[in-house]
């Protein structure tokens, strides 16, 4: 089995975002009001060739991003809260040729979440199966999506997705999971927080897990300091899932690759499992 970390493009988004202020829906209004901008993050997906067939974690972002008109300019957010640079070489299906896979060979994509820059190169899966947890579904669909910032008008006119829904048995210390393969080695987790539905997928490669953590955190050193984002609409739930992750390294090497974190690459080619701190992170670690 061999795991990819593909990048299909970058994204700026706001200081704040990655580092929440605040509560509430205080904490997205300071969001889009701050005027600092993080770097160029990398916007990654994942690819697992796996003997039962190649699985996709999520599918980047679209190069049609630089149209004037691709998203909503009514929406707060485009307008404020986000910057994209794609180029169409970027995306995600020439970055598959480049690894020598055909996206009609993809068996199944799973979806983080349905956000734009993890759900963008839908367009590329018309052969595959897309996975995506059923709530996250519910809150991205229709009208009512479109104004929590789902540019769902952009998913392909074939998108029917399978819906997933997680079992009671647990994996580590997550009380529900399912597993993607047979063999039991690919595992989808809960990751609520950044959205309500967040998922994750576990992978366990021998000596290790690697964990593809979607926007559970920013960073790495991020999810250790239990900092949440700017935009999750649900900081408990948020603080809980960085909680588990911990845990679930403390129980066994874990290497953790959020989809926005420079490192992730590096983590993973050499399978670099997190630093665990030698303590839950106190109130002051909570930024927000």
């Amino acid at each position: 089995m061999r795991i990819h970390a593909i990048q299909t493009g970058t994204v700026a988004i706001k200081t704040r975002q990655s580092i929440g202020v605040g509560h509430g829906l205080g904490r997205q209004v300071r969001t889009l009001l701050d005027r600092d901008w993080t770097e160029r993050l990398p916007i990654f997906a994942f690819v697992i060739e796996h003997p039962e067939g190649v699985l996709v974690v999520d599918t980047g972002e679209s190069a049609s991003t630089a149209e004037r008109d691709y998203f909503p300019r009514w929406h707060p957010y485009y307008r404020f809260g986000v910057r994209e640079w794609v180029a169409p070489e970027d995306e995600i299906g020439p970055r598959l040729r480049e690894l020598g896979v055909n996206a009609r060979d993809v068996r199944q994509v799973l979806m983080t979440h349905l956000h734009t820059d993890h759900a963008g190169g839908l367009h590329h899966f018309p052969h595959s199966e897309i996975l995506v947890s059923r709530s996250d579904l519910q809150v991205a669909s229709g009208l009512a999506g479109r104004l929590r910032g789902y540019a769902n008008r952009r998913f392909p006119s074939w998108f029917s997705p399978t819906t997933v829904d997680l079992r009671d048995a647990p994996y580590g210390p997550f009380p529900t999971s399912v597993a993607l393969t047979r063999a039991g080695d690919v595992t989808v987790v809960p990751l609520p927080g950044h959205t309500a539905g967040q998922l994750g997928v576990a992978i366990d490669d021998g000596a290790t897990t690697v964990l593809i953590g979607g926007d559970s955190a920013y960073t790495e050193q991020a999810m250790l300091s239990g900092i949440v984002d700017g935009v999750s609409p649900d900081e408990r739930a948020a603080r809980l899932t960085h909680q588990r992750i911990r845990a679930l390294a403390a129980e066994r090497p874990t290497v953790y690759l959020p989809a926005h974190d420079p490192a992730t690459p590096d983590r993973l080619a050499d399978r670099v499992p997190v630093m665990q701190s030698r303590r839950e992170p106190a109130a002051s670690d909570h930024l927000g």
